[in-house]
Parts: C-alpha cells; sequence; structure tokens
C-alpha cells in the first residue's frame, strides 16, 4: 500500500508525456497545412517556402506542389529517410543543391515538372547522382536543351520512365540517352525536335513506349526498334515513314501517325503485331491508277541514307506500300481525312483480324464490296463524308456485312444501296445515312421510278437499334417503314413533309423509341394536337423548326427528359405543360424563338421555379407591337393586358346598352308629346268613328 501513492504519480506522469507527444504530432502537421493519411504527407498549395521539418518522420509520399520553394538545400529532406516518392510540380525551382538526395537512398518516384531547373541545371544533375535507386523522373516543362538532358541522366542506369515533354530539345545524338539499359518508357512530346540521329536509341534495349508528339521531325527512316511496342509520332511534320527493311519480327502493338503529311501509305514492318494503326489528317492516296506504267522500274523510289561516312540506298514500291506490311493482326484503321480515292484491291485482304475501319472525309467515289472485303470481323466502318456515288457488292456474296454493328454513310452522293445490303447483318445496331438522296421501302402508291437505284429496306433488320436520315428528300413515310425492328433512337430531322403532317407512321416502333428528331419535318397542329401518349420510353424528343401552334399531348406515365420546342408558333403555354407528372420526369425543356403573348404566359412560373428552361434568357413574348424578354416582364399582370383579358362580348353589350335605353327614352318622349294630334290625323284619315 505505500507503494500505491508512487505508481499513481508516474502512471499520471506517462500519460501526460504521452498525451503531450501526440498533441505535439498534430500541431506540427497543422501547423504546416499538410495531410496526413497512409503514409501520404500532402502538402501542395500551403504557400510553403522551405520543405516543413517538423512532420513524422515514417511518411513514404511527400507532395509539395505548387509551393514557392524556389530552392532544395542540401538539409531539405534530412528529416524523412524513408521517402519512396516525391513531388515538386510548380514550385519555381531554379536550384537543387548537390547533396539534397543524400540521404535518400529509398527514393525510386521523383516528379519535378514546370519548374526552372535550367537555371542551375550542373548542380542539379550533382544531386542526381546520388539516386541510384530512381525508376520514375519527370523534367517536363523546365526549359531543358538536349546537352542539359544528357548531363542530368548520367549515371541514372536504374530509370524506367523519363518524361523530358515540353522542353527545348531540338536533336537527339547518340550519348543522348547513353547507360540508360532499363528504360521503359520515354516521353518526349512537345518539344522542337527536328533530327534523330542513327543510333539514339540503339541502347534503349528495354524501351517499350515512346512518344515524340508534336515536334518537327520532316521523316522516319529506316525505322529498326523492333521491341518497342508503342510510338506516337503524330502532330510532327513527317513526310515519310519508311520500317528497316530487315526480316526481323518488330513487337510494335500501335503505331500513331496521324496529323502529319504523309503522302504515301506508311512502310510498315514486314513482321510485327501491329494492331492499332492511326493516319488521319494527312495527304495520303494510292496512286497506281494514275500511271499506266510497264515497267516496276518507273513505280519505284530511291532513297539516299547518310550516316556519317557510311551511305545506304533503299528502294520502295511506292504504288504498292501496303503490300509487303504485315497487317495480319491488325483490329483499328483510321486513315479518316486524306485523299484516298478508292482501295486497291486485296487491300482489306491484309488485314482478316480488322474490327474498325475508318475512312470518312476522303475523296472515294465508289467502294466494291467483294469477297473477304470487308473482313469478317469488321464491326464498324465509317464512310462518310466522302464522294461515294454508288456500292457495288458482288454477285453471291451473302453475309458481307454480317458482323458490322456500326455503318455510317452519311454525307455522300447516294441514291440507293445494294437491294439486300441489310438482309443479312443480323448484328448491326446503327446506320447513318443522313444527306444522301434516298428513298425507304416501301415507297409511296403511285410513284413512278425510272430504273434503278431502289428504295433502301430497313424492314424485318431485327437488330436495329439508331437510325439516322437527316436531310435525305424522304417523301412521306408509310406505316410499314420500320416493321420488324425495335428501333430506339431515330432522326427524321430536314425530310420536309415526311410524315405529312402526322405522326401516325410512327405508331409501331412507338413503344421501343427512346430517341425521337422531328426537327423541320413541316409538322402542324392547326387542325389537330400531336399526342404523343404512345411513346411511353421516350426520353429525348425534339420538335423544334415546325410550325406548332399548340403545345403537344402527353397522358400517361412519362419518361421524357428532354424537350425542344424551339422555333415553333406557339403563343401560349397551356397549363397541361406545366402539369405535376411532366415536370417529374422533364430535365430540359426548350422553349425560345416562338412568338409567345405576353398576356397568356401564367404556366412560366411553375418552369422558371423548377430551373427547366434552358434557354430562359432567349425567350420573347409580345405585348403591344412591343417584344420583350420573358425574364424582363413584370410579376403583375401588364395594364396592356387587362382590356384583353375582359370577355369581349360582355364588353359590346356593356357599351351599346345604354345607347339602346337612350334612344328607347327619346322615342318615348316624343311619341307621349305628339300623342293627341297624332291619334286625331289618323282617325280622320282613317274615317274612324269617336266617341265623343
Amino acid at each position: 500500500m505505500e507503494l500505491l501513492p508512487l505508481w499513481l504519480c508516474l502512471g499520471f506522469h506517462f500519460l501526460t508525456v504521452e498525451w503531450s507527444n501526440r498533441s505535439g504530432k498534430v500541431t506540427a502537421a497543422s501547423q504546416g497545412g499538410c495531410k496526413l493519411v497512409n503514409g501520404v504527407a500532402d502538402c501542395r498549395g500551403q504557400n510553403l517556402a522551405s520543405v516543413p521539418s517538423s512532420l513524422p518522420t515514417y511518411f513514404q509520399t511527400l507532395i509539395l506542389d505548387a509551393n514557392p520553394l524556389k530552392t532544395l538545400w542540401n538539409h531539405s529532406l534530412q528529416h524523412y529517410p524513408l521517402l519512396e516518392s516525391l513531388s515538386l510540380h510548380s514550385c519555381h525551382l531554379e536550384r537543387i543543391g548537390r547533396d539534397a538526395f543524400q540521404e535518400q537512398a529509398h527514393l525510386h518516384s521523383l516528379a519535378l515538372p514546370d519548374n526552372s531547373l535550367s537555371e542551375s541545371y550542373k548542380e542539379t544533375a550533382a544531386a542526381f547522382h546520388s539516386l541510384k535507386g530512381l525508376r520514375r523522373l519527370d523534367l517536363s516543362g523546365n526549359s531543358l536543351s538536349e546537352d542539359m538532358v544528357a548531363l542530368m541522366l548520367q549515371n541514372l542506369s536504374s530509370l524506367e520512365s523519363v518524361s523530358l515533354a515540353r522542353n527545348t530539345i531540338m536533336r537527339l545524338d547518340d550519348s543522348a540517352f547513353e547507360g540508360l539499359g532499363h528504360l521503359r518508357e520515354l516521353d518526349l512530346q512537345r518539344n522542337y525536335i527536328f533530327e534523330i540521329e542513327g543510333g539514339a536509341f540503339d541502347g534503349l534495349t528495354e524501351l517499350r513506349h515512346l512518344n515524340l508528339a508534336y515536334n518537327n521531325l520532316p521523316c522516319i527512316v529506316d525505322f529498326s526498334l523492333t521491341r518497342l511496342q508503342f510510338l506516337n509520332v503524330s502532330y510532327n511534320v513527317l513526310e515519310w515513314f519508311l520500317a528497316s527493311g530487315e526480316e526481323a519480327a518488330f513487337e510494335l502493338e500501335t503505331l500513331d501517325l496521324s496529323h502529319n503529311q504523309l503522302l504515301f501509305f506508311p512502310l510498315l514492318p514486314q513482321s510485327s503485331k501491329l494492331h492499332t494503326l492511326l493516319l488521319r489528317d494527312n495527304n495520303m492516296g494510292f496512286y497506281k491508277d494514275l500511271y499506266n506504267t510497264s515497267s516496276p522500274q518507273e513505280m519505284a523510289a530511291q532513297f539516299l541514307l547518310v550516316d556519317g561516312n557510311v551511305t545506304n540506298i533503299t528502294t520502295v514500291n511506292l504504288w504498292e506500300e501496303f503490300a509487303s506490311s504485315d497487317l495480319a493482326d491488325l483490329r483499328f484503321l483510321d486513315m479518316s481525312q486524306n485523299q484516298f480515292q478508292y482501295l486497291p484491291d486485296g487491300f482489306l485482304k491484309k488485314m482478316p483480324s480488322l474490327s474498325h475501319l475508318n475512312l470518312n472525309q476522303n475523296c472515294l467515289m465508289t467502294l466494291h464490296i467483294q469477297e473477304h472485303e470487308p473482313p469478317g470481323a469488321l464491326t464498324e466502318l465509317d464512310l462518310s463524308q466522302n464522294q461515294l456515288s454508288e456500292l457495288h457488292l458482288a454477285p453471291g456474296l451473302p453475309s458481307c456485312l454480317r458482323s458490322l454493328r456500326s455503318f455510317n454513310l452519311s454525307s455522300n452522293q447516294l441514291l440507293g444501296v445494294p437491294t439486300g445490303l441489310f438482309a443479312d447483318a443480323g448484328n448491326i445496331t446503327t446506320v447513318d445515312l443522313s444527306h444522301n438522296q434516298i428513298s425507304l421501302c416501301p415507297q409511296p402508291a403511285g410513284l413512278d421510278l425510272m430504273g434503278p437505284p431502289s428504295c433502301v429496306d430497313f424492314r424485318n433488320v431485327a437488330s436495329l437499334r439508331s437510325l439516322f436520315l437527316e436531310g435525305c428528300g424522304l417523301r412521306a413515310l408509310q406505316a410499314c417503314s420500320f416493321q420488324g425492328t425495335a428501333l430506339t433512337h431515330l432522326d427524321l430531322s430536314g425530310n420536309w413533309g415526311v410524315l405529312n403532317g402526322s405522326i401516325a407512321p410512327l405508331e409501331k416502333i412507338a413503344p421501343t423509341l427512346q430517341v425521337l428528331s422531328l426537327r423541320n419535318v413541316g409538322l402542324s397542329s392547326s387542325f389537330m394536337e400531336l399526342d404523343f401518349s404512345g411513346f411511353k420510353n421516350l426520353k429525348n424528343l425534339d420538335l423544334s423548326g415546325n410550325s406548332l401552334t399548340s403545345f403537344p399531348r402527353f397522358r400517361g406515365s412519362l419518361a421524357l427528359q428532354t424537350l425542344d420546342l424551339r422555333r415553333n408558333s406557339l403563343t401560349a403555354l397551356p397549363q397541361r405543360a406545366v402539369s405535376g407528372q411532366l415536370m417529374r420526369s422533364l430535365r430540359t425543356i426548350s422553349l425560345s424563338q416562338n412568338p409567345y403573348d405576353c398576356c397568356w404566359v401564367e404556366g412560366w412560373g411553375a418552369l422558371q421555379h423548377l430551373h427547366t428552361i434552358a434557354d430562359l434568357a432567349m425567350v420573347t413574348c409580345n405585348l403591344s407591337s412591343k417584344v420583350i424578354r420573358l425574364v424582363d416582364l413584370p410579376r403583375s399582370m401588364p395594364q396592356d393586358c387587362k382590356w384583353e383579358r375582359v370577355d369581349m362580348g360582355l364588353l359590346y353589350l356593356v357599351l351599346i346598352l345604354p345607347s339602346c335605353l337612350t334612344l328607347l327614352v327619346a322615342c318615348t318622349v316624343i311619341f307621349l308629346t305628339f300623342k293627341k294630334p297624332l291619334l286625331q290625323v289618323i282617325k280622320s284619315r282613317c274615317h274612324w268613328s269617336s266617341i265623343y
């Protein structure tokens, strides 16, 4: 018992010390403004002038982005020997002390983008030499030249990923990446590189991902990075891409040559695993049909390659540049925005695995669909914005589109498609034939067509879900034009009179439709209101650009979320338009460019409070020959509306009644005044007997 007070005092002392230690840690974290979670100290954007020294030493990740540090001193990180990742993004760094990383034996990721490390690059390079285990380094946006980069990367043989984007590198020689044998990813985009010397990447035996986008490379000749899997050379000024003529097996899977100035289809490796080829926005075309050459020598070009004292001559067949390329594994090919006028025979046969082909915005005039063209694996084909006037389907070629799901033929010059083109397309879900002058089967009775082309038949295409027919010059739609389909998206915009003033032709597909565009088709509600009560699943309805004078009718359960009624002839908004049922589902309604009467806009209040009108600022109404914005209209009824709201029949009665009464009184007075003489005259003339 005598020791009990002693034990109580010691216990109280230890509790006090523990509490003070914990509170000290929390205070240190809060003073620096850092968030400490699961081994990560996030101190970004705290206006720190130096690295905080009071944080716990056990943190493995330190984020100091957006702090004006300017200098990373030798002692700045000595309190955190367990750091594995350090981020100093946009810290105005101009200098890094030579011994700043001396104690950072565990650091494997260092991010220094958007600083000014070019100011003291030699000292920074000396600081990097102690990072023997560094695997990831980001030096993007530091105004570094190629010489600065070469010095900074010396002796960093452990690096696996380096970003040098957004610097001032202009050329690469064989010493730029010397000693980086473990490098797998290299980002050089957005520099000023116009020349890459032979052998610049020879030492990078593990390189798999190379990004050279947004530079000034004029050509890539004798490409020989056999182990590279991803190469991005988009947004350069390439006119040629020629792979090495050797029969070495390339591991290249993705090649992006888009947005360049290529004149010919690239000469690809003879053996590769290429599955994605992007050639968008170049000047390419196939030219064999433009030359009547009988000698093979006239179809070849020779390239003189000078590498130091070594000169090599490469001969290339320009007109059949795809013939020797290995395209067997190609799945995605984008050749859009070029100058292709035709596809050579056998071109698509070399791509049996092709699933996505984009040829939009070219100069194609005709397309011959032959055996295995398109390939059986093709699911998406885009031929929009060409000059196609006809499609040719080889006779006896069934199921040529059996795997196709999306077919875009919009903005061409088609007058029809081959009979039965969609008959065997059992998986097709989306067809776009907008802006082609076509007709649909069955055609209106009495229509006399002189021979081909025939109508386009979508009947009984059970898989079809989305159909776009904008601006096709369609005649009045027949009720059975879409029978056997379960369309969810239908666009008939720009076909004036296609519905003949009624939505009855759409009744058979009404239960499945979710998106319906009837913009500028000549709809009018002069004789009867448009009733969309049968469109139970409709979510998006576009009725803009018509001549509607009354609000469409919606009854029953509603799924409608978006309604566009712009550019019609609406003068008022009936109360049912703002009914609770419609408002519960409707999210956006567009109502501008209608001649509303300011005196009949009681229903607007409910819509305004629900923030449902997308174009409320542009909605106007007419008041006494003046146009007023709805948002500027006073809440109380304008004085000019009071007379317009009065019952005109009652008003006329009130105005006429006093006049009639006045006239009646006057007539009575006159009659009584001249009563006796008048009666005597009448009696004398009529010889009536008198009682007196």
